[in-house]
């Protein structure tokens, strides 16, 4: 069961960001889903590439935000790739509920040498400003 949102307190202040329990994406899982995003809308920044696809009218995909991550052997050996994806993990987790739109697949593609060794806040500003430019084509 998940934790409840604290009543009082400052953790209860209007806008005061749910448990993580609540902020969960839904994660893209199958091939077909990751092909669609990489022929839509894209911005490439230094840590990471971030395609955006708005789902079909003709798709059964829920109007949830959905999200795939992806690292090519191109970023290094099992341990750098998943270090590489955890970090792109935590930035969407923090920002998609907030900055995302419902009804688009986010796909995030880790780079060699950066996603991993950027720092955390680069990161996160790189991914404000790319979510702000594909949201202001679509």
């Amino acid at each position: 069961m998940p934790p409840e949102a604290p009543q009082t307190g400052h953790a209860a202040r209007v806008g005061a960001t749910p448990p993580a329990a609540f902020l969960r994406l839904e994660t893209l899982t199958k091939r077909a889903d990751f092909q669609r995003a990489s022929r839509a809308a894209h911005v490439a920044t230094p840590g990471f590439v971030l395609q955006v696809r708005k789902h079909g009218a003709d798709e059964t995909a829920t109007a949830d935000i959905r999200v795939g991550f992806t690292c090519s052997k191109k970023v290094g050996n099992a341990v750098a790739r998943n270090r590489a994806k955890r970090r792109l993990r935590e930035i969407a987790r923090l920002a998609l509920p907030a900055l995302g739109k419902p009804g688009h697949d986010y796909v995030l593609i880790g780079r060699k040498g950066a996603t991993a060794s950027l720092p955390f806040a680069q990161l996160q500003a790189d991914f404000a400003r790319a979510l702000a430019k594909l949201h202001a084509r679509t």
